[in-house]
C-alpha cells in the first residue's frame, strides 16, 4: 500500500545569530537596510514537505513515493533516501537547476529571517501524477502553484483519493482555485491560522468545507486538533511531547500519521491520534528528519497516551 507525496525536497541551511535581531535593526533606517550577521552556529538538514512526510511515513512501516523536481546538487540527499529506503522513482532532476532551499537565520529571541529559493521546484508541473503505479493514497502539499492545481486534477482522474494540504502555498491561489481544490480532494488537512486564511478566501465556514470533503482537519499545535465532518467535529487531544526543541517539521510528521492510518483504513479519530503523536516525537528533537523512533516504539507510546494500540 503505497502513497504519493507531492511537494518539495528541499535543504534547510539553518544559522544561529546569538543576540537579538532588534539591537542592529534601527526602525528609523529600515528603508535602506543594511545589515550582516556573524553566524557561528550552523546545520544543514534534509527537508521540503515530500522529504519530511516521506520520513515519518517510512518510520510507522508505510511505503512513500516523494514526487518532487530537484537540482544538480541532490546528490546528497539522494543518498539519504537511499540509506532509508525511501524511493526516489518519481523525483526528476532538472539539470542546471539548484535543488530548492531555505536560509534561515534565528536570533536568542526565536526571531526567524528567511530566504527560500524554490529552484527545480518552480518546473515541478513536467511531474504527473498518471506515471505513478500501485498508489492508493497521495497528497498535494505545498509546492509551485501549477503543480498542485495540476496534482490535485490528476488525482480526481485517477480516482486516487488525495489530502489537499496547502500550508505556505496558500497564498499562491484565489477563492475560486481553492474550491476546486477542496472539491477534487477527499480530505483538507491545514493549521489554525490556514483554516481562518481559507475561510475568508473561500467565503465558507467549516461546516461548508466539510461538506465537500470526507474531513477537515484543523490542528493546533500543543493543544491537538479538531476533526470536522458533515456531521460533526470531533476534538483530537494532543500527545504531550517529552520536551519543546523544534517545530520545523512536526505539521508534515503529523499528515504522516494522516497518511498512516488511511492507508490502513483506520477510523478517523485513531487517524489523527497517530498524527497527534508523530507531531510530538518530532518536536523533541532538532530539525525534521532527526528522530529515529521504530515502529515498536511508536505503537507503545499511542498506547501509553491513548490506552488503545492502532
Amino acid at each position: 500500500m503505497a502513497a504519493l507525496i507531492c511537494g518539495s525536497l528541499a535543504y534547510d541551511t539553518i544559522m544561529v545569530f546569538p543576540e537579538p535581531f532588534r539591537n542592529h535593526i534601527l526602525p528609523d533606517k529600515l528603508h535602506m537596510l543594511n545589515v550582516s550577521f556573524l553566524v557561528p552556529k550552523m546545520r544543514r538538514e534534509f527537508g521540503g514537505v515530500a522529504g519530511n512526510i516521506a520520513y515519518n511515513l517510512k518510520l510507522l512501516g508505510g511505503t512513500p513515493y516523494p514526487m518532487a523536481t530537484v537540482g544538480d546538487d541532490f546528490g546528497p540527499y539522494r543518498e539519504h533516501l537511499d540509506r532509508l529506503g525511501i524511493s526516489t522513482r518519481y523525483v526528476r532532476h532538472l539539470p542546471g537547476e539548484f535543488t530548492p532551499q531555505a536560509f534561515i537565520t534565528t536570533d536568542i529571541e526565536d526571531n526567524q529571517i528567511t530566504a527560500f529559493h524554490p529552484g527545480a521546484m518552480m518546473h515541478s508541473y513536467l511531474n504527473r501524477v498518471s506515471q505513478a503505479e500501485g498508489i492508493k493514497i497521495g497528497i498535494v502539499g505545498p509546492d509551485g502553484k501549477q503543480a498542485m492545481l495540476q496534482h490535485s486534477a490528476d488525482f480526481k482522474a485517477a480516482d486516487i483519493p488525495h489530502i489537499f494540504d496547502p500550508g505556505q502555498a496558500m497564498p499562491l491561489f484565489d477563492g475560486a482555485e481553492l474550491r476546486q481544490l477542496i472539491a477534487q480532494a477527499h480530505w483538507v488537512v491545514l493549521n489554525d491560522y490556514e483554516f481562518q486564511l481559507l475561510q475568508e478566501r473561500t467565503g465558507m465556514n467549516g461546516r461548508a468545507i466539510a461538506s465537500l470533503v470526507e474531513a477537515l482537519i484543523v490542528t493546533r499545535g500543543g493543544e491537538g486538533s479538531t476533526v470536522i465532518t458533515a456531521g460533526e467535529e470531533t476534538e483530537i487531544t494532543a500527545v504531550k511531547a517529552e520536551s519543546v526543541k523544534d517545530p520545523t517539521g512536526c505539521g508534515d510528521a503529523h499528515r504522516a500519521g494522516l497518511i498512516y492510518g488511511l492507508l490502513n483504513d483506520l477510523d478517523l479519530v485513531t487517524t489523527c491520534r497517530i498524527g497527534s503523536l508523530m507531531g510530538a516525537i518530532k518536536i523533541a528533537h532538532q530539525g525534521p528528519q532527526n528522530h529515529t523512533p521504530g515502529l515498536a516504539e511508536i505503537e507503545q507510546r499511542f498506547l501509553d497516551a491513548y490506552g488503545y494500540r492502532f
